[in-house]
């Protein structure tokens, strides 16, 4: 995990107030900018938050509206005034902020891989007969059906499972599940990463727009806050998931949709001053009205700005569509 920034006071801090969710992962990412923020001399409180969809546990997340239940109230203390600022995991952020409202701040990038965790078996082909993974994923569920078809394994039965890090843990560790597959990167956050049994890669796994990311979000007509969070800011990586979540953009944003997007540079990121660099973007769409099937795309340019990576973005989704992609309905 990077340093915190420059301890170089600036001459007027600002006072700051953060909205956070209050799960233990959540709390840990909004401490983080927290730290970064105080050591550039600003002061920084921050505003404990209970989301919609941290109350709603016992149904999918794309049957009770969506990734956006994890962010409104936070939205709301940002746009009452009650703080300046909100700490998201990345891919938890919907593909379209309401009216007033910006993503001003990337920061460097944890792991985007997904993790199995499992005190059973140490990968799928190992899992016991009759065996239950738990996910709260629609593209980590047709991920894993594809890979469990290819082993031959239809007795393996995959089940939802909501609630926070340490929720869904307790619940593998109370025997409801015999493996559950989880973002690497809250795992290694929150000092977890003994209980990752194994990472996919994303040629096996390919993870969620943003996935491993975090992503601040102000009002937009607050450019103090914009200035203050700048030094923050991870180009390559904020290039990287522009180019990922335009693809969900463009095919409706929905998680009612397997979606699954990663960008990579294959050479090296550019550096501040650089110019441009390869980025590579591959891209999955799974058909929910037809299990199995499941279309990809790739596609690769040079990319040096916000807007460059949106086009590369949005070729995936042609290239996806092409194939016979749907967007999804609004």
């Amino acid at each position: 995990m990077s340093a915190p920034c420059s301890p170089t006071v600036a001459r007027s801090g600002l006072d700051l107030t953060i909205a956070t969710r209050e799960s233990r992962l959540a709390l840990w990412q909004a401490e983080h900018v927290q730290a970064h923020l105080q050591a550039a001399g600003h002061r920084v409180r921050l505003l404990g938050m209970t989301t919609r969809g941290d109350q709603i546990l016992d149904r999918t997340l794309s049957k009770v509206g969506g990734k956006g239940l994890f962010v409104k109230e936070l939205e709301v203390a940002l746009e009452q005034g009650r703080a300046d600022l909100a700490v998201h995991s990345l891919k938890d952020v919907p593909m379209e902020l309401p009216p007033g409202f910006a993503l001003a701040c990337v920061m460097p990038r944890e792991d985007p891989r997904d993790a199995w965790v499992s005190p059973h078996a140490a990968e799928l082909a190992e899992l016991p007969a009759g065996a239950v993974v738990g996910t709260s994923s629609l593209r980590r569920m047709v991920l894993l059906r594809a890979a469990l078809a290819r082993l031959g394994r239809q007795d393996v039965r995959i089940e939802p499972l909501r609630g926070n890090l340490d929720t869904r843990l307790r619940k593998l560790d109370d025997g409801q599940y015999h493996a559950i597959v989880l973002a690497a990167a809250g795992l290694r956050r929150l000092g977890l990463q003994a209980r990752i049994r194994r990472v996919f890669e994303p040629h096996e796994m390919l993870p969620a727009a943003g996935q491993g990311a975090l992503g601040i979000e102000i009002r937009a007509e607050r450019h103090d806050v914009a200035q203050a969070l700048a030094p923050l800011a991870h180009r390559p990586t904020w290039y990287a998931v522009e180019a990922e979540r335009a693809v969900s953009r463009a095919l409706g944003g929905s998680c009612s949709v397997p979606l699954a997007a990663h960008a990579e540079w294959p050479h090296g990121a550019p550096t501040e001053g650089d110019a441009p660099a390869l980025l590579r973007l591959r891209a999955a769409w799974g058909d929910p009205d037809q299990a199995g099937v499941l279309l990809t795309a790739q596609v690769q340019a040079e990319v040096g700005s916000l807007a460059q990576a949106r086009t590369l973005g949005e070729q995936a989704a042609a290239a996806l569509l092409a194939q016979g992609a749907r967007v999804a309905p609004a």
